[in-house]
């Protein structure tokens, strides 16, 4: 423990992070021991693809401290971050799975899969939080907190094309004349698809509470600590 304690508090946030991701993939396996299958399988690779935002968030960091933003590497990096951003999220989704529960232990499966989301959220927004301290070193509060809402929302309307229209984050640079292709279709026809405000709108004020609630806090901590 005391060698724990005299980590750095991000090395000590990141093993806590390795620990929950250990115990989430723990249920995981315990779930497919048990029933003897292995159909959760894609919520493991959701939650790998979840972790590669705060990756390439953190590297950022370090970048920045050494280059401006308008650096190449800063630059591919916010891109590759802002990409993987709403994999992280995009968990919350996964909810949906619940009603299909026909297992040995369904509150079992209603843990695991809490798990995996819980986990997805907080490391979708401890990338954003890294992020959002290096716009506030740059810009106003105010005009932070303006970009940190649109990643948000940018992320609801992932999050819509992910679980409706079935887009991955790679096919931006694989595939974008379709993604292009099926929003402009949605966009012109809007009386068609009515549900996809409300999908984006109502995903986009879940985030940015939480993340309101969450930055807070945070922020409480921080001068609680000086005080």
């Amino acid at each position: 423990m005391r060698a724990l304690n005299s980590l750095h508090p991000r090395t000590q946030f990141l093993l806590a992070l390795l620990l929950a991701t250990a115990v989430t993939l723990g249920l995981f396996l315990i779930r497919a021991v048990r029933n003897d299958s292995w159909d959760y399988s894609y919520l493991v690779w959701n939650l790998f693809l979840g972790w590669l935002p705060l990756l390439f968030a953190l590297r950022l960091v370090r970048v920045l401290r050494k280059k401006l933003w308008s650096s190449w590497e800063a630059v591919g990096l916010s891109f590759l971050w802002l990409l993987f951003l709403p994999n992280s999220f995009y968990m919350v989704s996964d909810i949906i799975h619940l009603d299909r529960l026909s297992t040995l232990d369904i509150l079992h499966d209603a843990v695991m899969i809490t798990a995996f989301v819980y986990l997805g959220l907080t490391i979708g927004f401890s990338s954003l939080y890294l992020v959002h301290l290096e716009l506030k070193k740059r810009f106003s509060s105010k005009q932070a907190a303006v970009w940190v809402g649109v990643y948000l929302f940018l992320a609801s309307l992932a999050i819509y094309a992910g679980r409706d229209l079935r887009w991955n984050s790679w096919d931006v640079l694989t595939n974008p004349s379709g993604m292009l292709f099926d929003f402009s279709d949605r966009l012109l026809n809007p009386a068609g698809y009515g549900q996809i405000a409300i999908t984006i709108f109502s995903f986009f004020a879940l985030l940015a509470s939480m993340y309101t609630v969450l930055w807070c806090g945070a922020r409480l901590i921080r001068k609680s600590g000086t005080s």
